[in-house]
């Protein structure tokens, strides 16, 4: 009697504990769908429809990878005007996931050896071009070869497929004029998020954006932090799913990997900034927030 009286209590007060911090709010979407555990893939690999991506370079690709899995690098899915990394055009992704056998009704399961972040960049370009069913492995390629499952360096065949992109989700993005805007007249349901690190923030960044390191969305494995994990620390800072959140980083590669977290766990107004700090500060004209003691005050910014 009295331990199942102390299991109510402690029920009792990890749902208190989460209302409090606004992880038993009934905003955003659907949670945990969109990041998938290592041990979890081998039961999708061999079903109809399914396609394993490995985000690694050329060569390390080349020197092993999981049996099966197709290698597609991030300079396939970016451009490189204006500025470095910018997401690749509608025919170049078509093209890319033409030849790599993938097609629209692909499940694609994605992992990398960068923390997450590769994987989670050509997760959002999926999602960005309307393809809706892809997961990131939690810890990528670190994770998948703990589990046992095979690895190899053949590079598997594929029969190249006619991938036809239909829907652009421009919702995902946010342009420079749009930060501008921001800047300029701050929204208060609006959050701008820097995911550099805190070096790189301290040197300079956009005005009013707070700091979120996209490696603290990681454990210390690489693998993701869990939902909950997740909305707490950000609710904590004040980014609730309430509100519209736009982020950056240099080139806005972290700055996917921070968006999928985040849309896991259940937020769902989200913008990558794409141009990020490379092309924000590629303009003279427009305003640097420096640390405290630094810090010049801008003239409204021109909108034209």
């Amino acid at each position: 009697m009295k331990r199942s009286v102390s299991l109510l209590l402690f029920v009792m007060i990890i749902t208190i504990a989460f209302s409090l911090t606004g992880c038993g709010s009934t905003g955003g979407g659907a949670q945990g769908q969109e990041i998938i555990e290592a041990q979890d893939v081998a039961k999708s690999l061999g079903k109809e429809n399914v396609v394993l991506v490995d985000m690694q370079n050329e060569e390390d690709y080349a020197e092993n990878h999981i049996k099966g899995a197709i290698n597609i690098t991030r300079a396939e899915i970016v451009i490189n005007e204006p500025v470095a990394n910018m997401l690749a055009p509608k025919e170049q992704i078509e093209a890319l996931l033409s030849a790599k056998g993938i097609g629209t009704d692909s499940t694609v399961i994605i992992y990398d050896n960068t923390n997450n972040m590769d994987a989670a960049r050509l997760w959002w370009t999926l999602k960005v071009y309307g393809h809706e069913n892809a997961q990131v492995v939690s810890g990528g390629w670190v994770a998948m070869k703990d589990t046992g499952i095979g690895t190899t360096d053949e590079v598997p065949s594929v029969t190249a497929t006619n991938y036809s992109i239909s829907t652009i989700n421009e919702d995902m993005i946010a342009s420079l004029e749009e930060v501008k805007a921001q800047v300029n007249d701050p929204a208060k349901n609006v959050v701008i998020l820097d995911t550099r690190s805190q070096e790189e923030y301290d040197e300079g960044r956009i005005p009013g954006a707070i700091l979120m390191n996209y490696l603290d969305n990681n454990f210390s494995d690489g693998t993701y932090k869990p939902v909950q994990h997740i909305k707490i620390q950000y609710q904590e800072m004040g980014v609730t799913t309430d509100k519209t959140i736009i982020m950056y980083c240099k080139t806005s590669v972290r700055a996917a990997q921070t968006y999928l977290a985040l849309y896991n766990a259940g937020y769902r107004n989200l913008k990558v900034y794409d141009g990020a700090w490379l092309e924000w500060t590629s303009h003279s004209e427009l305003p640097v927030q420096m640390p405290t003691g630094k810090e010049i005050e801008p003239s409204p910014i021109d909108m034209s």
